[in-house]
């Protein structure tokens, strides 16, 4: 399964109309439509792209397949599984959903991960984006974390922030804490993040290969 962000394409938008703390008035409403036109536009250059070359991706897209309630949201894998069952290879992306209570909301691609992993119980999960990792030391980047688990935060008091660009999600600080949090719920899980920019780190990471920052949660 294959999940991407918005990148600049949703982000600002949605912080525009502040979609992610929810859709209340005519005018938030336009600004939903505009964030999932976003996302959407930036969905469709990704499934060109993998089409391009070869590969048989089918796009998923959460506005229309999830939707939150009482904090809590529901996503139908159904067709997910079948369309893996034929073969065929699914995208997911981050995007808007309806919201019973508040209207709508923003899912992130690694919220969307953490809903829909449980019914495939993956082995790995592969975060690629800018940085070559978890950063100790961010903006410095010096000090690359090689591992985090639910006790290294506290044990060496490292500070994980947002990120430098727009990103209404949380940036790094939500990646690490959805990844933490889904290799509980997945015994043997291992989550990686790396950077997708560095020619090469991409096939190496499929390939099975340690790269990035791995997050994996330690039983006691």
């Amino acid at each position: 399964i294959i999940g991407h962000g918005s990148g600049s394409f949703g982000h600002n938008t949605a912080r525009q109309y502040r979609t992610r703390d929810g859709v209340f008035s005519q005018e938030d409403w336009r600004g939903f439509a505009h964030v999932w036109y976003d996302a959407r536009a930036l969905n469709q250059l990704v499934i060109e792209a993998l089409f391009s070359v070869g590969l048989p991706v089918i796009s998923f897209p959460p506005s229309a397949i999830a939707f939150r309630k009482d904090q809590k949201v529901r996503f139908d894998t159904t067709l997910i599984q079948f369309a893996l069952q034929k073969g065929l290879i699914p995208v997911v992306q981050g995007d808007v959903i309806f919201d019973l209570n508040q209207g709508g909301t923003i899912l992130s691609t690694e919220e969307v991960f953490s809903e829909i992993a449980p019914d495939f119980a993956p082995k790995r999960v592969l975060l690629a984006g800018v940085e070559e990792g978890v950063w100790a030391d961010y903006p410095t980047c010096q000090k690359l974390i090689e591992e985090i688990s639910q006790d290294t935060l506290k044990l060496e008091r490292i500070q994980i922030g947002g990120s430098s660009a727009v990103d209404v999600t949380g940036g790094m600080l939500e990646k690490v804490k959805s990844m933490l949090s889904l290799s509980q719920k997945i015994p043997g899980l291992e989550a990686w993040i790396f950077s997708g920019v560095r020619k090469g780190n991409i096939l190496r990471a499929l390939q099975g290969k340690s790269i990035g920052t791995k997050i994996l949660y330690q039983s006691s």
